[in-house]
């Protein structure tokens, strides 16, 4: 729990940080500017805070990495849902607003998160876990789209090495085996991911793992 506290500080840090003319460069998301992806950032932290108030008295169905769900295609960008996030990040016409919905809003689940017992078991999308493994499963959505906002962004801090290593074995769980020791944790959750396709020389680290990624994650 208290390493998606750091990831999220880090990433709404970074958002803070950017200039107005970094909202209109291309994020690592298919179809979503880095507007876009701050856009999605509120709607998370607002699914975080909606979570931890959703409390469920059945025993947990998933953990931290059954969390995740894979998907049989990438994104495209066209989603009725991610067009929406397109549509409602372009009503944000002066961008300092956007970047105070995002404090507000994403100030809020932090505090959440830390208040929140680890054990208690909370529902969202149909599923039951604890807060803990809740909270776990979203350093791995913050990492990833810490990533995303950088990606066309070089001037802006990534996400920390503890959060990059988290969830490559978190990512190397969902796949089923680990990625190879040459790949650095970065390179291991962007080809992993699909953000970006291995070289040939990668592929052929990959071996068996080749065929089972990307891993389209929901």
């Amino acid at each position: 729990m208290d390493l998606f506290s750091r990831s999220w500080t880090a990433l709404r840090a970074a958002v803070a940080g950017l200039a107005d003319e970094d909202f209109a460069r291309p994020s690592g998301c298919t179809g979503w500017l880095v507007r876009d992806l701050v856009c999605h950032l509120i709607i998370d932290a607002q699914d975080v805070l909606i979570t931890l108030v959703t409390p469920a008295e059945t025993e947990p169905t998933r953990d931290a990495v059954t969390y995740w769900e894979v998907a049989e295609t990438p994104p495209t960008g066209d989603d009725p849902l991610d067009a929406l996030i397109v549509r409602l990040a372009a009503a944000y016409e002066e961008l300092w607003l956007l970047k105070f919905h995002l404090d507000d809003v994403g100030s809020a689940a932090g505090r959440a998160a830390e208040l929140a017992d680890p054990e208690l078991r909370v529902g969202t999308r149909d599923v039951v876990l604890t807060a803990g493994d809740y909270l776990s499963a979203y350093v791995l959505e913050w990492t990833l789209h810490h990533l995303d906002l950088v990606a066309h962004l070089s001037h802006v801090a990534g996400p920390s090495v503890e959060g990059l290593a988290r969830s490559r074995a978190m990512l190397e769980k969902i796949a089923g085996g680990p990625f190879p020791v040459s790949f650095s944790d970065e390179d291991a959750l962007l080809v992993g991911t699909g953000r970006r396709a291995p070289s040939e020389a990668e592929e052929a680290e990959l071996g068996e793992l080749a065929v089972r990624i990307p891993l389209v994650l929901g």
